[in-house]
């Protein structure tokens, strides 16, 4: 067998595997959608720098989608990219080699992710890494040069790497700049909407944990840590009232436009909290007054459960909310096995919604026996089916499913529970997987979780911290509670999730009875939101100011965002109502501590301007040199 003949075969096992290996993760269609979408943004990125010679963002691109969403959808981006650019540049013997390199250069992006464990890279070391990436993006191709050559030794790869140095130089310079450029802010916004697409869940579940955690103010713990709770869940919800919009709406971030996604998760705190979210409003809107223009589309799952849990812990009929039966148009999305989008963050918060809404327990039986089945051997439950990676965040949602059935006792939640305790970090809170550090909306997942499943959340307890204690640890002097140590996105929606974990009440949450007069003091008029700024949605973390920018997710919010978590991109800041419906955004924006420099969005837009600006140049250049040669 010739050299060339072996090296495409196992080019074609690499590419197989690759792409095996991503359908086998079972990708939502949100999570297709943006591997089309970064595949795009890097075959543009090439086309557009094509008139200098290998200095092009697209490695960049292809190793920050692995970094920032996971290796095998890093592999289909780097594949992709290779094959659907080379339409423009040309297909030939060395396609294939471009789509594995291109690949691998995925994969290690998703390596490093691991490493950094939830953490974001730093601008010198991440362009580095993309340097190093250029480098190994041309030795693999070089090889491939090397199968063509009359000889097969060491020497004569030597000189095919010589000759081609000058170019693979050019690569890992250029990527080393565009890093430099628009790295951690690029990152930071992939994460952030990959936070909100696991949090898509995030969405309803977002509604689902405020509505949880909150509302019964349980004494499990000490008396000090009880205080310091109480304390802090009066905070949060002076915080929440005064960053209410002229709509009565929400946004993920002071001055931030209001979006269903967010104003859910509010709703759901204030209820938690034991104020009757109808009871807060500007002027005469409220939350209801808001939801009213915002009600969610007969075929999206994740914005009517959000939406039936935030009308039931407000006192609202969701059988009957504009004209529409909220709870029956949900019921007619379910699948013949009981599940909802064979998801099983989805399924939990159909049954939370479906419970809400007064459904009795026998007829969401099948719903109840499918999550089960969809239990990971390690006792924890992921964002889809079975075989997947588990979350805290998926876990404590599913927890307070079964719970809401009545099978808190049963052997799916003892192992869940089981899964919880062993997640706990050192410093007492949750990350969104095992190997994420802590965040805010994790760990409030984890709360509603242990609660639901009749678990004291004090007695989980590692050098002396508890989920209680590291929640409180986050808060701020003007209430709003930070994502994790190192980052402040979207605090508004992270404020209202920890709201409910303060509360340590799981779903569905009933409504706290009407006051006549239940306005937080406020002493300085609200003024109307500004509308968001165009920019990437991103995972933050610095600076001090308010901004107007901004998701899921994770849940991960996530969420969630992220966090996901949490939960869960390129995505503009003004369609979080969107993503919110349609379920991907989870974590994040600016926070009260955040600004600027934290959020992303600026360094991002300016880079992406920038590339739409080199593409014209580019256009031009190519087309003055088309009139020269036929002139």
């Amino acid at each position: 067998m010739s050299w060339q003949l072996a090296s495409a075969a196992v080019l074609v096992l690499v590419l197989a595997a690759g792409l095996v290996w991503f359908e086998r993760t079972r990708p939502s269609a949100k999570v297709v959608a943006l591997v089309a979408t970064l595949a795009a943004l890097a075959v543009v990125g090439r086309i557009a720098f094509a008139p200098f010679p290998n200095v092009k963002p697209t490695t960049d691109i292809v190793l920050f989608a692995g970094l920032a969403i996971g290796a095998a959808p890093g592999f289909a981006v780097g594949a992709i990219t290779a094959l659907a650019s080379n339409v423009f540049f040309g297909q030939g013997p060395w396609t294939p080699w471009q789509m594995v390199a291109w690949g691998l250069v995925g994969v290690a992006g998703g390596l490093i992710g691991r490493l950094l464990r939830g953490r974001e890279p730093a601008r010198l070391p991440l362009a580095l890494v993309c340097a190093a990436a250029g480098f190994g993006y041309g030795a693999l191709l070089d090889f491939y040069q090397w199968t063509l050559s009359a000889t097969h030794t060491f020497a004569s790869y030597a000189a095919v790497s010589a000759t081609s140095f000058p170019y693979n130089l050019a690569h890992a310079l250029g990527n080393f700049v565009f890093a430099m450029a628009i790295g951690p802010a690029f990152v930071r916004a992939l994460r952030r909407y990959r936070r909100r697409f696991e949090v898509r869940w995030l969405q309803p579940a977002v509604a689902a944990a405020v509505i949880a955690a909150l509302v019964a103010p349980v004494a499990l713990g000490g008396a000090p840590e009880a205080q310091a709770r109480s304390s802090a869940a009066a905070k949060a919800l002076r915080y929440l009232d005064h960053v209410q919009n002229v709509d009565g709406g929400f946004g993920g971030a002071p001055h931030q436009s209001s979006s269903p996604l967010y104003t859910g998760w509010v709703t759901l705190g204030i209820a938690a909290a034991g104020t009757n979210p109808r009871d807060v409003r500007h002027g005469k809107r409220t939350v209801i007054t808001y939801m009213r223009n915002h009600v969610p589309r007969p075929k999206d799952v994740g914005g009517l459960e959000r939406t039936i849990l935030m009308l039931h812990a407000a006192g609202v009929s969701p059988r009957n909310f504009e004209k529409h039966d909220l709870v029956a148009e949900l019921g007619a999305l379910r699948k013949p096995d009981g599940s909802w989008e064979e998801l099983t963050d989805h399924t939990s918060f159909g049954i939370l919604a479906l419970r809400a809404g007064g459904v009795p327990v026998k007829e969401l039986r099948k719903s109840g026996l499918w999550l089960m089945r969809q239990q990971d051997a390690d006792g924890g439950f992921g964002f889809a089916t079975k075989g997947g990676s588990s979350d805290a965040d998926d876990t404590g949602s599913t927890l307070q499913a079964l719970a809401s059935l009545g099978w808190r006792h049963r052997t799916a939640a003892r192992k869940a529970l089981a899964y919880l305790r062993k997640s706990q970090n050192a410093d007492g809170g949750f990350g969104q997987m095992n190997a994420d550090s802590s965040n805010a909306q994790s760990t409030s997942w984890a709360v509603q979780g242990l609660v639901a499943a009749g678990a004291n959340p004090t007695s989980l307890r590692r050098n002396g911290h508890t989920p209680i204690s590291y929640i409180t640890s986050l808060q701020q002097a003007n209430g709003a509670v930070r994502y994790s140590r190192t980052s402040a996105q979207t605090p508004v929606w992270v404020t209202a999730q920890a709201l409910t974990a303060l509360a340590r009440k799981p779903f569905p949450v009933k409504a706290p009875k009407r006051r006549r007069s239940v306005r937080v003091a406020d002493p300085k008029p609200k003024q109307a939101p500004k509308p968001a700024a165009a920019a990437p949605i991103t995972t933050t973390k610095s600076s001090k100011t308010h901004k107007s920018s901004r998701v899921p997710i994770a849940h991960i919010a996530k969420k969630k965002h992220p966090p996901p978590s949490h939960g869960q991109p390129i995505v503009p800041a003004t369609t979080t109502q969107r993503t919110a419906n349609n379920s991907i955004t989870r974590r994040h924006v600016v926070s009260t501590t955040h600004g600027a420099a934290g959020s992303g969005h600026g360094d991002l837009g300016l880079a992406l301007g920038a590339l739409a600006a080199a593409a014209l140049l580019a256009g031009g250049y190519l087309a003055r040199r088309r009139l020269r040669v036929r002139h």
